[in-house]
């Protein structure tokens, strides 16, 4: 049985899946990012609902991708965890 990053690299290989895998890119890290943050908080969606008057249903859907956030209701979040929230626009690389 192959492993999730092997059956990756293999998907990526196919032109238009990476063009589209990577056109998905910054959904995943705002994702990975609400999460992480969440988690190294030590918090569960429900104490994080609290904090943030954010239904924890939202929470969930935010965090599974399927519902995708405003710049407020980021804001929110971070300050909800105590954190800062940080937008940066980052020159992409290009292949010559």
């Amino acid at each position: 049985m192959k492993t999730y990053k092997e059956s990756l690299s293999e998907m990526l290989d196919d032109k238009e899946f990476k063009k589209e895998y990577e056109e998905l890119q910054p959904e995943f890290d705002i994702i990975r990012a609400i999460s992480d943050a969440r988690i190294s908080q030590n918090l569960t969606q429900k104490e994080l609902a609290e904090r943030t008057g954010i239904n924890q249903a939202d929470i969930c859907k935010l965090e599974n991708g399927s519902r995708n956030p405003s710049l407020n209701l980021l804001k929110r979040l971070a300050d909800g965890m105590g954190m800062t929230l940080e937008l940066k626009f980052i020159p992409k690389k290009t292949t010559r």
